[in-house]
């Protein structure tokens, strides 16, 4: 029986163990390049113990950005700065792993701190922002520009060439968002998504886009490393994009070369009312695992080390996926190797008079 501090090996990368650094977008970049924010909260994480480090989203296109002060990966420049960052996590035992992403109709937005509220080009902003269609995320947020098929063939190769540039980088892992409310859940997405051609529609027209992007993703990452996927298991809204369809796309993506679902929730539309409470949506990770007979992350208010040794142990999920507790602790995985009784996993280096 697997458990949490079990190394886990998907192709050719093994990670340490099943406890990955959540995507969390950090608000700290300029231009979309690291700095030394990223460098320090990143590798204190691989210090802290955790297997895999996931990058917070990094826009395939400056338009995709969430925020002006979001990461990015569109160009070559980028580059060097990622390289040192993805250079300190490996040094320090974790798997470095990048969030490629678009945020398309919610882009152009302040950062949390700042209200989060649409900006315009007088604020840093930019217009358009792009969706599948011309459907505006609120009554705050300004109508997106429906993509052409052009403009949709132009975002297929925005992500396949920051996947070459993590390449370079040095990442060992791919995530492809698609969760959220971001450009490709507004595909997947009715709510979002009312085009009349071959990207809209039926399942198979509105999943078009994502398994395009895998498809080109995957034919420029190796086959030795491992591609994975957030998707938004349900908007929670009748009439919306719903587990049963998640299943049949990760069904889907498998089959495209796909190792691994992350499997979050929501974010479509705004002011839905989401059952929050601890391992909320751990649910979808678990059906998704059996029934798409395809690895699993499960997200979302997981807190104590019993709670996520328990989600592996029972094979709800592969991995575990942890964002605001590592955030208030990066030395969580330590203190849970202790509470857990697996001190003895820790190589030398991690024997410290606190565990």
């Amino acid at each position: 029986m697997a458990h949490l501090f079990e190394p886990f090996k998907i192709r050719e990368v093994t990670f340490r163990n099943r406890i990955a650094v959540s995507p969390m977008c950090q608000y700290s970049s300029t231009n979309g390049y690291a700095n030394d924010w990223h460098f320090i909260h990143l590798a204190s994480r691989a210090v802290g113990g955790a297997g895999i480090v996931i990058t917070e989203a990094a826009a395939v296109e400056p338009r995709g950005r969430i925020s002006p002060q979001d990461l990015g990966i569109w160009s070559d420049s980028h580059i060097e700065s990622l390289a040192k960052t993805v250079a300190l996590i490996h040094n320090f035992g974790a798997v470095a792993g990048i969030q490629l992403a678009h945020a398309g109709r919610k882009a152009s937005t302040a950062k949390p701190s700042k209200g989060g509220k649409a900006l315009d080009e007088s604020q840093e902003g930019w217009r358009p922002v792009i969706s599948s269609s011309a459907i505006a995320f609120s009554q705050d947020s300004p109508v997106p520009e429906a993509l052409s098929l052009e403009g949709i063939q132009e975002v297929i190769d925005a992500f396949a060439q920051a996947a070459k540039r993590s390449l370079q980088a040095g990442f060992k892992v791919v995530e492809i968002h698609a969760a959220h409310g971001y450009l490709l859940h507004q595909f997947l997405s009715p709510l979002s998504n009312q085009r009349q051609d071959d990207y809209g529609g039926s399942f198979e027209n509105r999943t078009r886009l994502l398994r395009e992007v895998v498809q080109a993703v995957r034919e420029v990452w190796p086959q030795t490393h491992p591609l994975w996927v957030r998707i938004s298991a349900t908007d929670w809204v009748d009439n919306g994009w719903d587990i049963e369809q998640s299943i049949a796309l990760s069904d889907k993506l498998k089959s495209l070369g796909v190792d691994l679902i992350d499997t979050s929730s929501g974010g479509t539309i705004p002011g839905v009312h989401i059952p929050i409470k601890p391992g909320y949506q751990t649910e979808f990770a678990e059906r998704i695992r059996r029934e798409a007979n395809i690895h699993t992350g499960a997200v979302g208010l997981i807190t104590s080390p019993e709670q996520a040794d328990e989600i592996i142990r029972t094979e709800v999920a592969d991995i575990v996926l942890l964002g605001r507790e590592l955030l208030r602790n990066p030395y969580w995985p330590h203190l849970a190797a202790k509470q857990l009784g697996h001190n003895k996993l820790w190589p030398v280096q991690y024997d410290r008079a606190w565990l």
